[in-house]
């Protein structure tokens, strides 16, 4: 059976990058590849520094796609993804390469391989009168307000968690029924698809947390709060934005608004990062087709090209 495409997932900070750049070098006497980012920050135009964006000169060596697509204003789906990469895959395919999934959004992976319950559109102005609410009542009175037209769905979430308890009262005042129906309800038929997996993963914890350190250091240093800066400036963003939620920028416009010091600042972002690192690895977990690579091994990058030259 012909490949799809071969994705290469794993934890933030786990060397995706230069390894979906080895395996583009190495696939080319089988005519090349092409890298589809599978990154919900990547997509953001503006966002270089705190997403860790690939360089000009790594974006060179082989094509990428779904890179600085949109404006930080708009969002983009889960759903977005999977129409987007469907349709690039089979582009892809037909210039005789390979597609290359690259990225650690796992909800992007499952959507495109396993579908997506059929749940309404965001309707800016619905969402723009919950967030209003939200800032004169708190969103913990908002959550009491979820917890009763949708219990099951206010049970699994924070008080705090704004984004998620926005999302489930919008769906609730657009359908007349609870977010957890439609979590419920039986997906649409997806057409096979035949992408293997290949994850890399660290063995030891401490690891990745070092890299993650070392990372938010680089991007402190490289001016990632004046990009930040910038962003607030431009006077239309505001924090509660799915881009303006990714990890870092939540922290970075939180410190600058607060007046928090630069190290609070990047402690904090470390934190945020390293618990988002704990739940793509709970995420893997739960894939057990896919074939994990030891990220934090000297022979890392050969063991992934090795992985990936089986599937040829």
């Amino acid at each position: 059976m012909q490949l799809d495409a071969i994705a290469l997932i794993g934890p933030t900070a786990s060397g995706k990058t230069a390894a979906a750049l080895a395996l583009s070098q190495a696939l080319e006497p089988f005519g090349g590849a092409e890298v589809i980012s599978m990154d919900s920050a990547l997509v953001y135009r503006g966002m270089d520094i705190g997403t860790a964006k690939p360089s000009r000169d790594e974006m060179a060596q082989v094509p990428h796609h779904l890179i600085d697509i949109i404006d930080p204003l708009q969002s983009y789906s889960a759903a977005d993804f999977a129409r987007d990469a469907t349709q690039l895959m089979a582009d892809i395919r037909t210039r005789g390469k390979t597609p290359l999934i690259v990225g650690g959004t796992m909800l992007y992976l499952k959507a495109l391989t396993e579908g997506l319950n059929d749940m309404p559109a965001t309707d800016p102005q619905v969402r723009e009168r919950i967030q209003q609410r939200a800032s004169e009542q708190g969103w913990p009175a908002m959550h009491a307000e979820l917890q009763a037209v949708d219990p099951d769905t206010a049970a699994r979430l924070a008080p705090n968690d704004g984004q998620r308890i926005g999302r489930a009262l919008e769906v609730w005042q657009l359908t007349g029924q609870p977010l957890s129906a439609f979590h419920q309800q039986a997906k649409p038929q997806c057409s096979a698809l035949n992408i293997p997996v290949i994850s890399l993963e660290p063995t030891d914890r401490i690891w990745l947390h070092q890299r993650i350190a070392l990372r938010f250091a680089q991007m402190m240093a490289q001016g990632f709060l004046d990009e930040v800066r910038t962003l607030m400036a431009r006077g239309d963003l505001n924090p509660e934005l799915p881009s303006m939620r990714c990890v870092g920028y939540r922290q970075a416009w939180q410190g600058l608004s607060e007046g928090w010091s630069e190290q609070e600042i990047c402690e904090r972002g470390i934190f945020a990062t390293r618990q988002l690192a704990k739940r793509q690895i709970t995420w893997l977990r739960s894939m057990p087709q896919r074939t994990v690579v030891a990220a934090d091994t000297p022979t890392a990058l050969a063991d992934s090209l090795q992985a990936c030259l089986r599937l040829l």
